[in-house]
């Protein structure tokens, strides 16, 4: 059987700081999660770095009801919050794909499943919007491993 490659575009929306992540989209998608400052008079989010990657059929529920969040918060150095980005996505398997990709390229701290293997046809994603941090266009192949 031929490899099914597939290019999948994830437009990034954010970023949204730790309090006002009720506003995240409750849509299906991908998303990231950043340790970061605030520059109140600036008004503007400073990335630090790339905590965590995960895929949901609801993002904002997602991140609300998240079993790491402890971990993510570990993460964090003195004066930095949680800020989310996210890129809607469907079905099921293009999200998943999207996920795998994303933490295979990037490995963040946090993330384990997919961080070290690629169990998916050749896949390049393109990123756009908000996506400091992010390597963009990539690809990865199957069974690729670090």
């Amino acid at each position: 059987m031929a490899d099914a490659a597939m290019t999948i575009k994830c437009e990034f929306d954010g970023y949204w700081r730790e309090p006002n992540k009720g506003s995240l989209p409750a849509k299906a998608g991908v998303y990231c999660v950043y340790g970061c400052t605030y520059d109140e008079k600036a008004k503007k989010v400073n990335l630090a770095k790339l905590v965590y990657i995960g895929e949901a059929g609801d993002i904002k529920d997602r991140v609300a009801n998240h079993d790491k969040l402890d971990a993510w918060k570990k993460q964090l150095s003195s004066g930095q919050i949680l800020c989310y980005s996210a890129a809607l996505l469907a079905p099921d398997t293009t999200r998943q794909r999207a996920e795998a990709a994303l933490i295979f390229k990037h490995k963040p701290p946090v993330n384990t499943e997919y961080a070290h293997s690629f169990p998916f046809d050749t896949t390049t994603i393109e990123t756009s919007g908000t996506t400091a941090k992010l390597v963009t266009p990539f690809t990865v192949k199957k069974d690729a491993t670090d």
